[in-house]
């Protein structure tokens, strides 16, 4: 069985808690509170492969970038920004600029990690502030992937993002696995020691 580890990340506001429980519940709740964290632990089976997914929901702190331990703890992100809300897109900014300046820095893994931009709240176009050509070119500048859905309606482009981030992922696990060093596996289960305080399993 593949493990997968994913980190959900956004500003306070950007709907990245209800994107994911959209993805593994089908259901849709808009409000969470956002000094809340926890991993949600979930099995299925993708092309034939059997999967234990772990979703990484970290609490919504606007100020919060280090990411340390994320970026050694997770083998993808996916970046949530409100395309009615401006300054979650500049976090979100922020986010893919601290994931990639990590890529050539001294805690560069050996294989890069799966990143996706999602512009969320597409029910909300009449509120519009980051057009779609920005979230983009953003993503573009980033070499990572884009797409604008909504997680209050459009369960399908929901899970069609997920599935394509989780093929990508998985696509790279082989590489990662041949290239880890040694130390990393203690580094993992010290990371999870620390996130495992509140899990869920869906």
């Amino acid at each position: 069985m593949s493990e997968v580890k994913l980190a959900v990340l956004g500003g306070s506001g950007a709907g990245k808690s209800a994107l994911a429980v959209r993805f593994l519940t089908r259901r849709f709740i808009g409000e969470y509170a956002s000094n809340a964290e926890c991993i949600y632990t979930k099995h299925f089976c993708l092309d034939g492969r059997q999967i234990h997914l772990e979703i990484y929901d970290p609490c919504s702190q606007q100020g919060k970038l280090s990411l340390t331990d994320e970026l050694h703890w997770a083998d993808g992100f996916i970046i949530v920004y409100d395309i009615s809300d401006r300054a979650s897109f500049a976090f979100a900014k922020a986010l893919l600029y601290r994931i990639q300046e990590s890529h050539i820095g001294a805690c560069k893994k050996m294989v890069e990690s799966t990143v996706f931009l999602v512009g969320n709240k597409q029910d909300l176009c009449h509120m519009r502030e980051v057009g779609w050509d920005e979230g983009q070119k953003l993503a573009m500048d980033n070499k990572c992937q884009f797409c604008e859905l909504s997680a209050a309606e459009h369960y399908q482009e929901v899970v069609a993002m997920f599935t394509k981030v989780l093929r990508s992922i998985t696509s790279n696990l082989k590489a990662k696995e041949k290239r880890r060093p040694s130390g990393s596996k203690s580094m993992a289960k010290l990371i999870n020691n620390v996130f495992g305080k509140r899990r869920k399993s869906v």
